[in-house]
């Protein structure tokens, strides 16, 4: 999950959301999104969907299928 924790805090810094904003997106708190990044925890099947939704990027990339 190295590859997702690095594309998410990429990703939320080019939309300039802050970790607590985007917790706030998807229902979950700002220190639940800095363990994601951090890769302590790993997002649930439905999280990750909506973050492709937020961000409009395939699932496959976010978890680093594809580039």
């Amino acid at each position: 999950m190295k590859i997702f924790s690095k594309r998410l805090k990429q990703l939320r810094k080019e939309k300039k959301l802050t970790q607590k904003k985007l917790g706030l997106l998807i229902g979950k708190t700002g220190s639940c999104i800095a363990n994601w990044e951090s890769g302590l925890h790993k997002p649930s099947i439905a999280d990750v969907i909506k973050l492709h939704y937020i961000f409009n990027v395939s699932v496959d990339y976010l978890i680093g299928r594809i580039d």
